[in-house]
């Protein structure tokens, strides 16, 4: 029996949002185009790169396309400058491993930019499997790439938790039958929350620990 815990990642394990800003506000500069303060960019995320730049550039619907090329080749070279992971997600990742509870990484960002701040912020920490946006495959809460991924691995959802901080987040869990953790560190607000129901919210990654050793361990 594999018990496992899918993680978001944008708002779930790092946050993402001073690199994601800089770059999406130095794309829109260099296209004459207003810019945002970092807290809009919590609401512009979660959808993919493409959406957040439909949203960034507003009635400008003209200019979406080349204001993502231009993202998309800022953010990848700005990736890693003032994105962190969140206060206790180092020691809860531990505390899984030790436990034998195998962590899985689910992401609207596109793939390899996913897979590039996985490697850079969680250096020798083994993931069972890092996940993010590819061509072709729908973006969450479309179950089907995580669907895919959980029968790739044999994971099965009565064993494992979803845990994240966007609407997304939560409809995707439910949409595979795992159950939905929210973080509220994250990007999306608590109303935001509750209104996808989620079966656990939680204000710290050490309530994420106790509850799986609570669902996971002790009634496994």
């Amino acid at each position: 029996m594999k018990r496992f815990v899918v993680f978001d990642l944008d708002g779930t394990l790092l946050n993402t949002i001073p690199d994601i800003a800089g770059a999406m506000n130095r794309a829109l500069k260099r296209h004459g185009l207003p810019q945002h303060p970092n807290d809009s960019y919590k609401l512009f995320t979660g959808n993919g790169a493409k959406v957040l730049t439909q949203r960034a550039v507003g009635e400008r619907t003209d200019m979406w396309q080349a204001v993502y090329q231009d993202y998309a080749q800022d953010y990848a070279a700005h990736s890693r400058v003032d994105t962190a992971p969140y206060d206790g997600i180092p020691q809860a990742l531990a505390e899984l491993k030790r436990m034998g509870v195998h962590a899985l990484v689910y992401s609207n960002k596109d793939d390899a930019d996913t897979k590039d701040v996985i490697r850079h912020y969680f250096p020798g920490y083994e993931f069972l499997a890092v996940l993010g946006a590819r061509a072709g495959i729908p973006l969450k809460p479309d179950p089907t790439a995580l669907d895919a991924l959980m029968a790739l691995h044999g994971l099965k959802a009565h064993n494992g938790l979803y845990v994240g901080d966007t609407v997304m987040d939560m409809r995707c869990a439910h949409a595979v039958g795992l159950y939905a953790v929210a973080v509220t560190w994250g990007f999306q607000t608590r109303d935001m929350l509750r209104a996808e129901h989620p079966n656990s919210m939680i204000n710290h990654p050490d309530e994420l620990v106790a509850l799986v050793r609570e669902r996971l361990i002790k009634h496994a």
